[in-house]
């Protein structure tokens, strides 16, 4: 399904900045909104940043995006969604990348315990150095945990 019928099936209008932001999200790779509103711009002219914080908001509530928020990082946003999968965050650079739920069926789903929630996403964030900054430490071995 393209973009606009995605929209239409989250009850969502259909308009160029909308279309601008999720082309613009997927192309990227977990972009801040300052990054997704100078896309938009790009591809459709002058957009407000309000216009673009609506928007991403009223996308992630519709499920077509997914927001994430690193600690000490600006939000960022992915089209990746609908998945539980996490993220891995270099505590250097701020580089983001996206890692797949532990192995098996979404264990990451069971807490110890669960406090009578019903538990629907977990949101699960490693931090560590990225190859380029762990060479740039010194530290050149791939296997290495050091951070």
């Amino acid at each position: 399904m393209d973009d606009a019928g995605r929209l239409r099936q989250a009850g969502l209008r259909v308009t160029a900045a909308r279309l601008a932001i999720m082309q613009t999200v997927s192309d990227g790779d977990h972009l801040d909104v300052d990054a997704i509103h100078r896309g938009v711009c790009a591809r459709v002219g002058q957009v407000s940043l309000q216009a673009v914080y609506d928007s991403l908001n009223a996308l992630q509530r519709g499920g077509l995006l997914r927001r994430i928020e690193p600690a000490g990082s600006p939000t960022r946003y992915e089209a990746r969604v609908g998945d539980n999968h996490h993220h891995l965050v270099c505590r250097h650079c701020g580089q983001v990348r996206d890692v797949d739920c532990a192995v098996g069926h979404a264990p990451c789903l069971e807490p110890a315990s669960d406090a009578g929630y019903l538990v629907d996403e977990a949101d699960v964030i490693y931090w560590g150095l990225c190859p380029p900054c762990r060479i740039g430490a010194g530290d050149a071995r791939p296997g290495s945990a050091h951070v």
